[in-house]
């Protein structure tokens, strides 16, 4: 079944949406991951053009986050004060984003941008958390146990400290409004939530519980991406209503599914499977961009080259 997307002007099989949805709402109920930085190369793949894919995936962000957030707070396991320092950074950076977007998208060149910001942190990722994973396989067969978070570290030194109760810290603003802004840019221009950066950013530079650390990252998810939708919609008008609740409907129902299929497998497994899909990913976004196109030219919008 054919439907038409007026904001991306293409028409896609619904049911091909559905799927997609389904299948990131899957891999986001197995690993724990938004899954933004695969549905929107996905969404490239299947000719939804990548400034609509960007900002359309934000929308979708936003709402899957929000049920997760309040799961977490029901077990109290959110740091409202850090989320509000992440919070005030990640406006920050996605404000920022956005206007870096809107400089490229004048020149004609947001689509090379995107697709290489995602060549380059899908092939880091996905190499990063593959060593890591097979590391850990290696370690649980020998027994050993989990490596120690560093308590101290740089991070501690500098100044403008503030206490987080939750997460039981006393350290610096400076690094977790840095992380906000980076992440923020981030969701701006990759049209992801960011938490493939800010997770391991929480545990390993700020040293703070993993317990609190999805929740929290939820938390500022939510706001970051629902404002960054915002900035697109009013700005760029690249939001496709009809898109993002296609993909919506296919993610909730692939979210229950991945739940319960993750109870299946050990923590391992799962990662160095998402690894392996990431680098599968990365390895067709940069086949796409090094090979030559079945058509040299095509039709661009007003204003672009």
């Amino acid at each position: 079944m054919q439907i038409y997307l007026p904001i991306a002007e293409v028409s896609v099989n619904a049911f091909l949406l559905l799927g997609l949805g389904g299948m990131v709402g899957i891999l986001s109920g197995m690993f724990g991951v938004g899954g933004g930085f695969l549905m929107t190369p996905l969404l490239f793949f299947i000719g939804i053009p990548p400034a609509v894919a960007v900002a359309t995936e934000a929308n979708q962000i936003v709402a899957s986050s929000f049920s997760g957030v309040l799961a977490h707070l029901r077990r109290k396991t959110v740091d409202l004060k850090m989320g509000t320092v992440l919070l005030t950074g990640g406006l920050i950076g996605a404000a920022l984003g956005v206007v870096i977007f809107n400089y490229l998208k004048s020149q004609g060149q947001v689509d090379l941008l995107v697709r290489l910001c995602y060549v380059v942190f899908l092939g880091v990722i996905g190499s990063l958390m593959f060593i890591e994973s097979l590391n850990a396989i290696r370690k649980s067969r020998t027994n050993s146990g989990p490596p120690k978070r560093k308590k101290h570290n740089w991070v501690h030194g500098l100044p403008l400290k503030m206490r987080f109760r939750v997460s039981g810290l006393y350290i610096s603003v400076i690094p977790p409004l840095m992380v906000g802004v980076l992440v923020g840019i981030l969701s701006a221009i990759m049209g992801v939530g960011g938490g493939f950066i800010m997770v391991p950013a929480m545990i390993y530079l700020l040293g703070m519980p993993t317990k609190v650390v999805v929740g929290t990252s939820l938390f500022q998810i939510i706001f970051v991406t629902g404002f960054t939708t915002l900035l697109h919609a009013t700005t760029n008008y690249t939001v496709d209503i009809a898109l993002a609740v296609l993909l919506l409907v296919g993610g909730v129902i692939g979210a229950q599914i991945g739940t319960r299929l993750g109870t299946y497998l050990k923590a391992e497994q799962l990662r160095i499977l998402l690894a392996l899909l990431v680098i599968l990913v990365c390895a067709k976004l940069a086949l796409d961009l090094l090979l030559e196109p079945s058509e040299l030219f095509s039709i661009g919008a007003a204003g672009g080259h």
